[in-house]
């Protein structure tokens, strides 16, 4: 493990997504401290940043930089529990298809392949209109099932990679159960893999759940959300008031990008060649 984490912090486009991430957990975890309510009021309508309003505000009287730090804390909470949910979806489906073969993996992947036959977010946004659309819960229900493919796949091919290998076999001399080698035996040395793709989906995560609210199947456009930010704020592009368009939409290009450094860097710091070579 050291030399990985050793392989990993020499990584200096890492450290440049660790520390872009860093800055996006920070802001969500001080949001509270906010200078205004992200859903209250103010008096100035649409005005340039200044020493009140460091971000100017929108349309509707709201603080910009108010309603962004608490997008933050809304961005990560929505990708992170869509990346439970295809977690929870995707490691169970791809460890029985991987230790069962036949018609059940022939089940389980053809679903997957017929999901991944679509663009993510023509997929996440043909099932948020079928929920309904309209909430919170609604855009992780559809970014976590359209997230969890990838982890069947991943799951699936690490299971198939360990499973003639002796301590499986030995696992099965012992009478062990399919449950508990796949959770005890398995599913031990598939955690790597898991990891970097847990990483790279809750960038995905971010940028599915902001396109589902600027097309209006997201919260409330009262709501602190990037996505509803860039959509309220788009009408005003041509009349030069880019300070309600850019904060959020850089807060989105450099929160997934933050992500996929750092998922990049640990794929690097767990290919063993790498490891080979430091």
């Amino acid at each position: 493990m050291s030399r990985r984490r050793r392989a990993f912090f020499r990584n200096r486009t890492a450290i440049a997504g660790l520390v872009l991430v860093g800055v996006v957990v920070l802001a969500a975890l001080l949001a509270s401290a906010a200078p205004f309510d992200p859903e209250t009021r103010t008096d100035s309508f649409r005005t340039p940043p200044d020493a009140e309003h460091w971000l100017g505000t929108d349309e509707n009287g709201f603080d910009v930089f108010s309603r962004l730090v608490h997008g933050a804390r809304s961005a990560l909470l929505v990708a992170l529990a869509a990346v439970g949910i295809a977690l929870a979806v995707g490691v169970p489906a791809g460890l029985v298809a991987g230790w069962y073969g036949g018609w059940v993996d022939g089940a389980i992947s053809r679903a997957v392949d017929v999901m991944l036959a679509f663009p993510s977010v023509l997929l996440a946004v043909a099932i948020a209109a079928a929920l309904g659309g309209g909430s919170t819960g609604t855009v992780i229900l559809a970014v976590g099932i359209v997230i969890a493919p990838p982890f069947v796949r991943q799951v699936r091919a690490a299971v198939l990679q360990v499973r003639p290998l002796d301590y499986v076999a030995a696992a099965k001399a012992l009478g062990a159960s399919d449950a508990r080698i796949l959770f005890r035996t398995v599913l031990p040395n598939c955690v790597a893999p898991i990891l970097v793709l847990t990483t790279l989906s809750t960038g995905i995560a971010i940028l599915d759940a902001a396109g589902l609210s600027f097309l209006g199947l997201g919260p409330p456009e009262t709501s602190p959300d990037w996505g509803v930010m860039l959509t309220k704020a788009r009408v005003y592009i041509q009349h030069d008031e880019q300070w309600m368009l850019l904060p959020p939409g850089l807060a989105i290009s450099l929160t997934v990008l933050g992500f996929n450094l750092v998922g990049d860097g640990l794929s690097d710091a767990f290919d063993p060649r790498r490891l080979s070579r430091s």
